[in-house]
């Protein structure tokens, strides 16, 4: 349990100095999403947008996390 701690500790330290983080790669995972429409070889990855939703979601939470810290 003590390490779990520490890695939090760490985490959240190295996260208040990044608090833009999440949101920024939540943005270029929709960005990729928006990119892989036009490619027809992705296949199920660009029909799906599992990046769209992936990124938004990652966005949301960076934005939340942002906040508390």
């Amino acid at each position: 349990m003590n390490k779990i701690n520490q890695f939090l500790d760490r985490l959240s330290d190295y996260l208040v100095h990044r608090k833009g983080l999440f949101p920024l790669i939540g943005v270029l995972l929709v960005i990729v999403n928006a990119i892989f429409q036009f490619i027809p070889q992705i296949g199920w990855l660009g029909e799906k947008n599992i990046l769209l939703h992936l990124g938004v979601i990652i966005a949301l939470l960076g934005i939340m996390l942002s906040w508390a810290l």
